[in-house]
């Protein structure tokens, strides 16, 4: 299967919110597992300043316009 980014384009999204973006905690529920039969894992971004879950997205993908 191939996706449209690759780990280089992951590592450079990092790069980029690495002074902007905080980092979130990753939580695990017991009431999740047992309901799912698996591991869940919760990252809650909205944890972010701005209480915006998609804000890595976003921050990215506006850091990366030019001027023109």
């Amino acid at each position: 299967m191939q996706f449209g980014i690759d780990f280089d384009d992951v590592h450079q999204a990092a790069g980029r919110l690495a002074d902007v973006a905080q980092r979130t905690p990753v939580l695990r529920s017991g009431q999740a597992d047992e309901c799912t039969g698996a591991q869940v894992f919760f990252m809650c971004e909205n944890t972010q300043r701005m209480d915006a879950f998609m804000f890595r997205v976003a921050y990215n993908a506006l850091s990366r316009f030019t001027p023109a």
